[in-house]
């Protein structure tokens, strides 16, 4: 779409010069994310704002709402479902200016933030105090916290310390009207509240399309005083994904369990040889955490289960050996693109979740897709909770390849609705996912449609995402 001379001009005067990017060299930064559909059609708004204030954002979702002009909002753009893209032209809204701790109130263990900071940022703040906000997404480097709220993440950790959601207390949010909501109770510092409809849930995973989120107040966690980690090597994924249920029936409570396909520890030594792992078809970390005494009995006790079944078992809590051993897991994802020459990673099909006790058999199937296609796919993942991320690896200059890759992401994602899964643990739906809505969510989706419709009836704050309008758009 053409933003009239009028438009952008009253969008400049509410961010002013600094913040108003209507140049092409700027726009084509914003025309992907991490995504394999976004890289392929590089969707290229029509401007780009940052904002520094809510008021800011009010402002512009006010005039956008007026004049019919679509809104994307947009953090660091880590994000692997095309969620943050201008599919449809229009603005992408980017709010990595808006990066502050507001307050910290340690005593009643919360701080408010602004949705711009950088995870490992607020988390680096945070333990100078002792305390520590526990989602860990494989992006803590660089993802911000808005967009944490806006896909639900999670990380390695999950198994234990959850989701994002249950450590949102209340949120400053921006309807596409401009007006402004706080959510969770505009004066509350309280640790939980049942007064009124769950708003902040709604807005929580809401992927950016029901209003922007400007505030964040969370929940925080003092941190572990040790931790400890336990490594084992299976020659059979079957055996390792029963060690997994064996740990859970003896009362054992990981903060988390990891698992390495063969592919991946192929890669991971590829990427990092002085790792020299051992060859196996299944690698498994645990970490736990607490007091020392109980860090040491969980370990133990963990080891036990796994050299029942497992060929190597190692564990540890001593800080150096820690690092060591979690970097194997850590180098993974940058690691995949090694095993073929002149291929890279792709992400597409990367985010399925499945019952505990049926990972091993996604696993089996994911290498049985790769081999159909003759393509190697590289797969890790949190196992603790069923959490794969299968990592495709193609010469992306070849459209043949990239037909193929589309066909596994299929096949993938039909897989795991058959296993009694999700297509999407903690990535978000996007545009990637949003084929599978009708199929994954039924009537359900019907009533967030409503929901849509109610709070922004002129379809403008990233449209098209999530199937929440009705269709797919389609590639190009």
């Amino acid at each position: 779409m053409t933003l009239s001379k009028n438009i952008l001009n009253k969008i400049e005067k509410i961010v002013g010069r600094e913040n108003y990017f209507p140049a092409e060299a700027d726009r084509i930064c914003y025309a992907a994310d991490s995504s394999m559909l976004s890289q392929m059609n590089k969707w290229v708004p029509d401007l780009v704002v940052r904002v520094m204030t809510t008021e800011q954002v009010s402002a512009i979702l006010a005039l956008a709402n007026e004049e019919k002009v679509p809104v994307v909002p947009r953090g660091a753009g880590t994000g692997q479902c095309s969620g943050a893209v201008a599919h449809q032209g229009g603005i992408i809204m980017d709010l990595t200016g808006m990066k502050g701790i507001v307050s910290m109130d340690l005593d009643n263990m919360q701080v408010m933030v602004q949705p711009g900071i950088v995870h490992a940022d607020l988390n680096k703040e945070l333990a100078a105090h002792g305390f520590f906000f526990p989602p860990d997404p494989g992006s803590t480097k660089m993802c911000t916290l808005g967009g944490m709220v806006s896909n639900n993440s999670s990380g390695q950790r999950s198994v234990k310390y959850g989701t994002t959601k249950q450590y949102i207390l209340g949120l400053e949010v921006v309807l596409p009207t401009g007006e402004i909501m706080v959510t969770g109770g505009v004066r509350s510092r309280a640790l939980k509240s049942v007064a009124g409809y769950d708003l902040t849930g709604l807005m929580i995973g809401s992927e950016g399309t029901l209003g922007i989120v400007t505030r964040i107040r969370l929940k925080v966690l003092p941190l572990p005083e040790k931790r400890g980690l336990v490594v084992a090597f299976f020659d059979k994924l079957e055996a390792a994904g029963d060690v997994v249920v064996q740990v859970f029936r003896r009362r054992l409570f990981p903060s988390a369990i990891e698992i390495m396909d063969q592919s991946a520890i192929h890669a991971a030594n590829l990427y990092k040889p002085e790792l020299a792992l051992p060859d196996a078809e299944a690698m498994l970390v645990f970490e736990v955490d607490g007091s020392p005494p109980d860090v040491a009995y969980q370990a133990r006790a963990i080891s036990a289960v796994c050299e029942q079944t497992a060929r190597k078992v190692e564990w540890t809590d001593n800080p150096d050996r820690l690092a060591t051993l979690w970097a194997a897991r850590g180098v993974v994802g940058a690691a995949a693109g090694r095993i073929k020459e002149g291929a890279t990673r792709v992400y597409i099909g990367e985010d399925i979740c499945v019952p505990v006790n049926r990972v091993a058999q996604a696993l089996r199937t994911i290498q049985t897709i790769g081999a159909k296609y003759d393509v190697p796919i590289v797969t890790y993942g949190h196992i603790g909770d069923g959490n794969l991320h299968a990592a495709p690896v193609i010469d992306t200059r070849e459209p043949a390849e990239i037909e193929k890759v589309k066909k596994i992401a299929d096949e993938i994602h039909h897989m795991a609705l058959d296993l009694e899964g999700t297509t999407t643990g903690e990535h978000g739906v996007g545009l990637t996912r949003a084929e599978y809505m009708e199929e994954e969510l039924g009537f359900s989706l019907q009533v967030m449609r409503r929901i849509k419709g109610l709070l922004d009836p002129h379809n403008l704050l990233n449209p098209g995402k999530m199937s929440l309008d009705d269709g797919v758009p389609a590639e190009k």
